[in-house]
């Protein structure tokens, strides 16, 4: 799969209509890796590549009415998936590259992350805008429902030394964006490495 912004929005635009249909056991999941955030209510997150907007009723439900919820991603496609879903309902969608997020310095506790990480185009410059936009101490999910070696089968290859999530390369890769590796989890039922955004 591209990381280049332009293959990765075709990518996803052609696979939108039934991204949920080819995924619908993943809920739980969903729901377990934004309950490891530790939102409190009147917290403010952001779903970082939301796609069809999976995280954001279990984001919703983590902040309550008071909190914000923001969805953003590259693919028109994918956003207009989350409206038909009712999924706008539990928060903002925004069109956005995550490179360049049209937030202040600091305005969110935590990003969420769904499969975001293997689509950056230049990830140690895109975490660390995820970095600017999270307060002190904020928290980061990068999450798959499944674990990198379970989703390297399902695509027919091998998981390669050279893989981001490889917690010896995500790591230090982190470490340069501003976050900090507090708990990785690689597993066939989940992927779930969480960081804190350091001061």
């Amino acid at each position: 799969m591209s990381d280049d912004p332009t293959r990765v929005q075709e990518f996803f635009a052609a696979r939108a209509a039934d991204w949920d249909s080819r995924f619908p056991d993943d809920g739980p999941a969903y729901t377990a890796a934004v309950a490891a955030l530790g939102l409190c209510p009147g917290g403010r997150v952001l779903d970082a590549g939301c796609g069809t907007g999976r995280a954001l009723p279990p984001l919703r439900a983590a902040v309550g009415p008071s909190g914000t919820v923001l969805g953003a991603d590259l693919t028109p496609a994918m956003l207009e998936a989350a409206v038909r879903a009712g999924r706008d309902a539990e928060g903002q969608l925004l069109l956005t590259d995550v490179s360049r997020l049209p937030l202040r310095t600091g305005a969110l506790d935590a990003v969420f992350g769904a499969g975001l990480i293997s689509h950056l185009p230049h990830p140690e410059e895109n975490l660390r805008e995820l970095a600017r936009v999270v307060r002190p101490d904020g928290v980061l999910a990068l999450f798959h429902p499944i674990g990198r070696a379970a989703l390297a089968a399902r695509h027919g290859r091998q998981i390669t030394p050279d893989d981001l999530r490889a917690e010896p390369r995500l790591r230090p890769l982190l470490a340069r964006s501003g976050w900090r590796l507090t708990s990785y989890v690689d597993e066939d039922a989940r992927f779930l490495a969480l960081a804190v955004r350091e001061s």
